[in-house]
């Protein structure tokens, strides 16, 4: 079957151009994710679709994903020029997609659902780092995300694109307060906090892990830490400064996923 192709009106555009802006994304609620991998996952998963952006010349990326496409979901044509003014990417695949932002859920309708491991992130303000946490996470069965006040904007292009698409299989709840949340969670979870300094080496655990991971820049404060049931500090060599925060959450996720 033919795709049947629209046009995009220059109201579209200028609008899908302002959502590179956080304030401006949450207020439409919707964001743009590009990349064939990243919309293949996009599809696949329950985060509603507005429209899909194909670029003709660059077929060979969107072809079959367009084809397995509803027909309630719009496909614009785009050309190269409009593309320019909506892609982060230096050399766009040719395929975007305009998606919805799921409605953040409260932190107790979140943890009534939470069935498995948690990944709590304070204030990682990195998007990059919190794309790769989150691809990270959903290899090893963290498919719960709490994110705290002042941390990155998951539907950031940059995490999106980060993250490779697993953002799309996460349940995430975010701009949670740390200090009201953690009591609550550790009445189901035990509380695992990361530091840099002192704490046991990371080892399987008796029951569900909430890991808990602050900046790369920063950590985690005391006053959250006092709260861990665990510290872990990931043993190494003295001569080397310290492991990038996605390597380290990467480590401490495996030890937790080990029965």
């Amino acid at each position: 079957m033919k795709t049947e192709f629209q046009n995009i009106s220059q109201a579209q555009l200028k609008r899908w151009a302002r959502l590179d802006d956080n304030k401006f994304r949450h207020a439409e609620g919707i964001f743009l994710a590009e990349g064939a991998k990243v919309v293949e996952e996009l599809l696949s998963s329950d985060w509603q679709t507005e429209a899909i952006l194909v670029l003709p010349e660059k077929i060979k990326y969107w072809e079959k994903l367009v084809a397995k496409v509803d027909n309630n979901i719009s496909i614009y044509q785009i050309t190269g020029s409009e593309l320019k003014k909506l892609s982060q990417d230096k050399e766009p695949e040719g395929i975007m997609v305009v998606a919805a932002i799921p409605q953040n859920i409260s932190l107790t309708s979140f943890l009534a659902q939470a069935d498995g491991n948690i990944l709590i992130l304070h204030e990682i303000s990195n998007p990059n780092n919190l794309g790769a946490l989150m691809r990270s996470a959903l290899w090893f069965g963290f498919t719960n995300i709490i994110l705290s006040a002042n941390s990155a904007d998951y539907t950031n292009p940059k995490t999106i694109r980060a993250s490779m698409g697993s953002l799309f299989h996460l349940t995430i709840v975010s701009d949670v307060d740390l200090i009201a949340a953690l009591p609550q969670i550790k009445k189901i979870h035990r509380l695992v906090g990361s530091d840099v300094h002192k704490g046991q080496p990371p080892h399987p655990l008796p029951q569900k892990a909430a890991l808990l991971l602050g900046s790369e820049s920063h950590g985690l404060p005391e006053q959250l830490l006092a709260l861990a049931d665990e510290r872990w500090r990931i043993p190494g060599n003295a001569q080397a400064d310290s492991l990038s925060l996605p390597q380290a959450a990467a480590i401490l996720m495996y030890e937790c996923s080990k029965k």
